[in-house]
């Protein structure tokens, strides 16, 4: 695991966590007095001396307290998301004799009682709502309580739960769960279980995004596997390839840009296995694509609807 050095760790400590706030999430926050106050938990306030969260009895001065005891970054991250530079790599030992790997435990953020947020806002995003109960239903998808996050989950072969990445519904906080493996991605099953194809996206929300485009009729049904590769990383997909040796062929659907061109590169080159690019019409991913989509639909009917005659 990398390191932040005493230097990086000094200028993370003089960012005011006032003008954090207000750069990156002033969104879920509104004025009071002097003050800030969080739209969603009123009672923290932030303001040019620091912040304090009357009823968890916590606070402090920087952005770097706020980022730790607040959102829950440990230390190495929250000094690389402030500073936006990346940890120091301890050096290698000269030695044939490799370490054992140490992994973190996986550290799930605790659920709220229903999923009524998290159900508003991926309808916001356009995704079917029936779709968004069925992963919910099977157990890849929940509300956090606190912040009210989505919560997706990547699942092993027998169930457990080993990944988990985060996205703010009231924010643009993406974050995946310490501890989660890489191996695992959100995955949503087939529909044709006797399906040969898997498809690959950057996020869930893209495969949510996907299918949903699929049930509406505004792109061609597929009934294969949507498996979201958790960024531009291909080990998801590797491992998935590995364990599931029906499938034959992969539909790249990575975001419409360089770093998606970049793995759609990677994914052609995996050996043992087909592969096609498949690229969103509209917008650089397929929520963009989705959203795009309905505005027009939307539109059209409003024209049609001002067109008609009247009674």
């Amino acid at each position: 695991m990398g390191f932040v050095t005493k230097e990086q760790l000094e200028r993370a400590r003089q960012l005011r966590v006032l003008e954090y706030v207000l750069t990156h999430e002033a969104d879920s926050f509104r004025r009071v007095g002097s003050g800030y106050r969080h739209k969603e938990h009123p009672s923290l306030a932030v303001s040019e001396s620091g912040f304090y969260w009357h009823s968890r009895e916590i606070g402090g001065r920087t952005a770097l307290d706020y980022l730790t005891d607040v959102r829950g970054y440990g230390l190495v991250g929250a000094v690389c998301i402030l500073l936006g530079e990346k940890p120091q790599e301890r050096p290698i030992a000269a030695s044939n004799i490799k370490p054992p790997i140490k992994r973190t435990p996986l550290s799930l953020p605790l659920r709220y009682k229903n999923n009524k947020r998290v159900i508003a806002y991926l309808q916001s995003r356009g995704i079917d709502r029936d779709l968004i109960i069925d992963c919910i239903n099977q157990d890849s998808l929940y509300e956090s309580a606190g912040w009210h996050n989505c919560v997706f989950l990547g699942k092993d072969e027998h169930g457990k739960t080993r990944f988990a990445t985060m996205r703010g519904t009231t924010s643009n906080f993406k974050r995946d769960a310490d501890g989660s493996d890489k191996k695992y991605g959100f995955v949503i099953p087939p529909e044709n279980p006797n399906s040969r194809e898997a498809a690959a996206f950057e996020a869930p929300i893209d495969c949510l995004s996907h299918q949903t485009l699929c049930k509406h009729g505004f792109i061609e049904p597929f009934g294969g596997w949507r498996l979201s590769l958790g960024g531009t990383g291909i080990t998801a997909l590797e491992h998935f390839l590995a364990t599931h040796s029906e499938v034959t062929h992969c539909r790249i659907c990575t975001d419409n840009d360089e770093a998606g061109s970049v793995v759609a590169t990677k994914i052609a080159a995996l050996p043992g296995i087909s592969s096609k690019r498949s690229l969103p019409a509209m917008g650089n991913d397929w929520n963009d694509m989705l959203m795009a989509v309905q505005k027009a639909e939307r539109m059209q009917n409003k024209a049609q609807y001002k067109d008609m005659p009247d009674l």
